[in-house]
């Protein structure tokens, strides 16, 4: 990986490709390039869908190796959801494809003046870019289909659906898994809505002919891959809930915790709970001959994801994570889990945020456009959007949008984006994360539920205020050098509670590059991630004011707990201090 392919879309006579050396951003990967390339080379203040903006597509600093759960993809971009940087992250076999062609980053730079619709294919002789408009408005599956049938099925696909080209807030890019399924999604903030400003429908990534990237030191790097996979094996989140009722597992734990975001996060335990657990799930993906687990690349080793199949035995979608059943589910007071595992179809195939999507439709419920419990409405929702019509448009806005047209007073946004499924006022430590991080709400940012609530790490009461700013604060610094890895953020259970596999990452990273990374490196790392990030934030206008809840989470109680968010606005203020 050791050059930037640029595609100029808006090149005199068509679209222009350059391949250039790495320059100022050699040694960086994944979220660290993808901000570095944002915050250096977009305008803050531009439209997000205008020709200034670029998307920035890079695989981690380990993806394209041989190993453990080194292939997520960062997506970077000026975001149309928070008007700030964006970094949205994607499972997938897209990181390690790219990893192996060679490249540590894809930017797609300018605008095409036509209204053609573009496909561009890599693979080992370069790079092709054709016109292709029997590709609008395809959703994924179908768009995924027709690339197989034209190149094979050894290529991976990155895709935008319907929403993508309708340039919707909530606009996803769609990577294929290990079985060529669009089911792994680069989703919040728009960036689908970013590709298909460039006029970029699908890009076809094919890597025969190419082999593994070689470490510097093979025996000690293979000796570090054994040592870290053994660790993650080990831990009972990564080694044993994960792998067998995948991210939903938390459904039971987030409700009887009284954390659980309930008819747009007016209470924190939900009634039907139990019957869209993992537990549930996982009986019933087995039962239908479905999978209750599954890895969404090869090389993971946590195979937190699993195979949905409908009651006839057919494939329907993957399996539902935590976030989807809860943003379609409990949220919007559903309980029927084929209802919701129709929503994640819908919303993969469409290409849209499944949380952002969820959080919408919670609200439009708020608003009297349908009844909570009611999932036939929700499913004719999500098919309004990929229709594009009045009332889709303005569903695909996102849920900030939503609540505005409709006069919804309570939308759980911040700088723009739904939170996730995580209340902040019994779950604290992430309504700081919440708060302060420059992605808008995003729970992966900083993940406090992992010692809030699953006592990984060590314990910090969640319904105190005391600990949360600098738990938060860390989990943040550790969150963005894990993410320019190309790591899944799921390793962070083992290397929070076991040294040993801390130091197994470090010593992959080190075998690899031939480096003397410590962990004081990889602080540095992610302050500088973030520091980055910041800056291109407040270029762009935010201030400390961005960094705030909306106010109703501090005035009103969240039953059972009646706990209110109360970290003071001061305190939000010192996350960044270090």
């Amino acid at each position: 990986m050791d050059k930037i392919l640029r595609i100029d879309m808006g090149a005199e006579g068509g679209p222009k490709v350059t391949v250039t050396p790495l320059g100022e951003y050699v040694g960086l990967g994944g979220r660290a390039m993808t901000s570095a390339i944002i915050s250096k080379e977009v305008p803050p203040l531009c439209h997000p869908l205008s020709s200034e903006n670029k998307l920035v597509i890079a695989p981690g600093m380990l993806s394209g190796t041989v190993a453990a759960m080194s292939g997520r993809l960062s997506v970077g971009c000026k975001s149309p959801l928070t008007g700030g940087i964006k970094e949205s992250n994607s499972g997938g076999q897209a990181a390690q494809v790219i990893g192996r062609l060679g490249y540590a980053a894809i930017v797609l730079e300018g605008k095409p003046a036509t209204e053609d619709l573009f496909k561009i294919v890599i693979n080992k002789d370069g790079v092709k870019i054709s016109v292709d408009n029997s590709l609008k408005m395809l959703p994924n599956y179908d768009l995924v289909a027709k690339m197989k049938t034209e190149f094979g099925d050894k290529i991976s696909c990155i895709s935008i659906g319907p929403a993508g080209e309708m340039k919707m807030n909530i606009a996803s890019i769609a990577c294929t898994d290990m079985e060529l399924r669009p089911t792994r999604h680069a989703a919040r903030g728009g960036v689908g809505a970013v590709m298909g400003s460039k006029g970029v429908k699908t890009i076809v990534l094919d890597d025969t002919g190419m082999t593994m990237r070689a470490p510097k030191d093979p025996e000690k790097f293979k000796d570090a891959n054994k040592r870290f996979v053994d660790g993650l094996k080990q831990h009972p989140v990564s080694g044993q809930a994960l792998p067998a009722f995948g991210t939903n597992v938390l459904t039971n734990i987030l409700s009887e915790a009284g954390g659980y975001p309930t008819y747009n996060f007016k209470q924190g335990t939900f009634a039907g709970a139990s019957k869209i657990s993992g537990e549930t799930m996982a009986e019933l993906e087995t039962k239908r001959g479905g999978m209750p687990t599954h890895g969404c690349h090869r090389g993971c080793v946590i195979r937190c994801s699993g195979v949905y199949n409908d009651k006839d035995g057919h494939y329907l979608t993957k399996q539902p994570e935590y976030e989807t059943v809860w943003a379609h589910g409990g949220n919007c007071g559903i309980d029927d889990i084929d209802s919701i595992a129709m929503l994640d179809f819908l919303d993969d195939n469409f290409g849209v945020d499944t949380i952002e999507m969820g959080a919408t439709i919670a609200v439009a419920m708020d608003a009297g456009i349908a009844k909570f419990g009611d999932a036939q409405a929700a499913i004719n929702l999500v098919k309004e959007v990929g229709k594009g019509s009045h009332l889709g448009r303005i569903l695909g806005g996102g849920a900030a949008v939503t609540g505005k047209v409709f006069g919804v007073e309570r939308v759980p946004v911040v700088k723009g984006q739904a939170m996730p499924a995580y209340d902040p006022r019994a779950v604290k430590g992430v309504g700081v994360t919440y708060a302060t991080s420059p992605m808008g709400a995003d729970h992966t940012a900083g993940y406090a539920v992992a010692t809030n609530i699953l006592k990984v790490g060590g314990f910090v009461d969640p319904l105190v205020a005391e600990g949360q700013i600098e738990l938060s604060r860390n989990l943040q610094i550790a969150t963005a050098a894990i993410d320019s890895t190309g790591m899944c953020i799921f390793i962070a259970f083992a290397i929070l509670d076991q040294p040993e596999t801390f130091q197994a990452l470090l010593d992959l990273l080190n075998a690899f590059y031939g480096l003397n990374l410590t962990g004081d490196g990889v602080v540095a790392l992610g302050q500088k991630v973030l520091s980055m990030e910041r800056d291109f934030n407040a270029r762009a206008g935010f201030t400390s004011q961005q960094d705030r809840l909306p106010r109703y989470f501090s005035t009103e109680s969240l039953a059972p707990h009646n706990v209110k968010f109360d970290v003071k606005d001061e305190d939000l203020d010192k996350v960044f201090n270090w």
